[in-house]
């Protein structure tokens, strides 16, 4: 019997490759830098396989970053509102993520990774035009590109401080605090004029 030619068909440890080629790939690459193509390549599988698994690019990042829940579905409700009290909507779904003890291990390990500089490029051309950007889309605010960096700027320092760092007061305080102190500030990057 001869041995077959060509890439390995889908086995139970094919997505396990996948991903960890799409996390190599993001992380040396970017989003934009990486292709489907060149995941599966790495992988040693054909493309349909991984838009088999995975769909699209964006849902294959997502899955190779192993957030605990995915951020678009979490917020949709909080989006459904519109922009008027917006600030104050995602917060609340986003501290509830952030405070649920079993979340909270994997949203550290993937805050990490993507604040360590030399993970940049995972940043700003993965996790901002795939989660950050299309938050601000579905509000229908003008100028998402503007906007959602800013308010990812507040967030991710929320984030830092009161998880990564657990900085006093902010590692304390209350959810209802944490939302009236940050929500204004939020909210004026939502819907007031840009300079």
């Amino acid at each position: 019997m001869t041995a077959r030619r060509g890439r390995r068909p889908g086995a139970p440890d094919t997505r396990a490759a996948i991903l960890a080629a799409a996390r190599s790939r993001f992380a040396d690459h970017g989003f934009a830098g990486t292709t489907i193509r060149a995941v599966a390549a790495d992988a040693g599988v054909d493309a349909a396989l991984v838009h088999h698994y995975f769909g699209s690019k964006d849902e294959l990042f997502l899955a190779a970053m192993r957030l605990p829940v995915d951020p678009r579905q979490v917020l949709a409700p909080a989006l459904a509102g519109g922009v008027d009290g917006a600030a104050e909507r995602f917060l609340a779904v986003f501290l509830s993520v952030w405070d649920d003890p079993e979340l909270q291990p994997t949203l550290l390990g993937f805050a990490r990774g993507v604040m360590d500089p030399s993970s940049s490029r995972l940043l700003t051309e993965g996790f901002l035009p795939v989660i950050v950007q299309p938050i601000g889309e579905a509000l229908g605010i003008d100028r998402p590109e503007h906007r959602m960096p800013l308010v990812a700027s507040q967030v991710m320092g929320l984030i830092l401080l009161r998880y990564v760092l657990r900085v006093e007061p902010l590692a304390s305080m209350s959810t209802e605090d944490v939302i009236a102190t940050y929500a204004p500030t939020i909210q004026r990057y939502l819907a007031d004029p840009l300079p």
